[in-house]
């Protein structure tokens, strides 16, 4: 699959897209888009595109010869290392809640 390659604004916009928001929905885009200095269309184009590209990243196939393979597996079935860090972290309230 070839990386996505973004068109600087407004070339080549030759489709469409129409969505349905919500009063509070499209005002919280404008004031994203304002902060960046963007217009709506922009700003919800990039952020489309930009999430989209990472879910597809995230489902990339990659592939491991036999060893490599085994390598992963093991890796994946040991138990991780005790970490009293990441444990005190976990255990820890957050701040908004």
């Amino acid at each position: 699959m070839q990386p996505h390659k973004r068109a600087s604004n407004h070339q080549n916009r030759d489709v469409t897209i129409n969505i349905r928001a919500q009063q509070a929905q499209r005002d919280l885009i404008d004031q994203a888009a304002e902060a960046l200095g963007k217009n709506r269309s922009d700003f919800m184009l990039e952020t489309a595109c930009r999430e989209a590209e990472t879910v597809l990243l995230d489902r990339r196939l990659f592939i491991l010869d036999e060893d490599k393979f085994q390598q992963f597996m093991e890796l994946l079935d040991t138990p991780p290392r005790d970490n009293p860090h990441l444990r005190s972290l976990l255990n820890t309230k957050a701040p908004w809640e």
